[in-house]
């Protein structure tokens, strides 16, 4: 199964200037809790984003540069690659970033997105995806406190 996970707010703004424009402590928990012990796929850049490959994941990197290569990752130059790796195991996850999402959104069977009720500027967005082909399964409300100040709350869809 392929899935997708992401944050976004609600215009789909999922990050600026390659960083995310919020902080939700929570949310990364979640990811973690969720993605740990799986497949994970992202390009280039949000796996630069991050300081090294995640633990307890098979980290896979799509790039279009030959000659890129990092300890800890397993790298592919073709998107139906990284998706093949991913398919092997019973749950895999598409990570990001924005055109990683827009590439695979049409070859994933559910989503997992953290909405975050606020409007955020940024200059890169999780694609567009609508009731038509997307039933919500499961929805909860993420706590809001002084360590994760917005309304915000983990919703699942899988594919109709």
């Amino acid at each position: 199964m392929i899935s997708m996970i992401s944050a976004h707010d609600l215009n789909r703004v999922i990050g600026k200037d390659g960083e995310m424009p919020w902080h939700l402590p929570d949310d990364l928990k979640y990811f973690q809790k969720t993605t740990s012990g799986h497949s994970i796929l992202m390009g280039r850049k949000t796996f630069e984003s991050m300081n090294g490959p995640l633990k307890n994941r098979k980290n896979i990197v799509l790039t279009r540069n030959s000659d890129w290569s990092h300890e800890g990752a397993i790298v592919v130059s073709e998107l139906e690659d990284g998706l093949k790796l991913l398919n092997e195991a019973d749950e895999g996850f598409v990570i990001g970033g924005g055109e990683i999402y827009k590439m695979a959104l049409a070859k994933a069977d559910r989503l997992y997105i953290t909405l975050i009720h606020e409007k955020f500027d940024g200059d890169t967005y999780f694609p567009d995806y609508s009731d038509d082909e997307w039933e919500l399964i499961s929805n909860v409300k993420g706590e809001k406190n002084e360590k994760n100040p917005y309304t915000y709350e983990y919703r699942i869809y899988e594919r109709t």
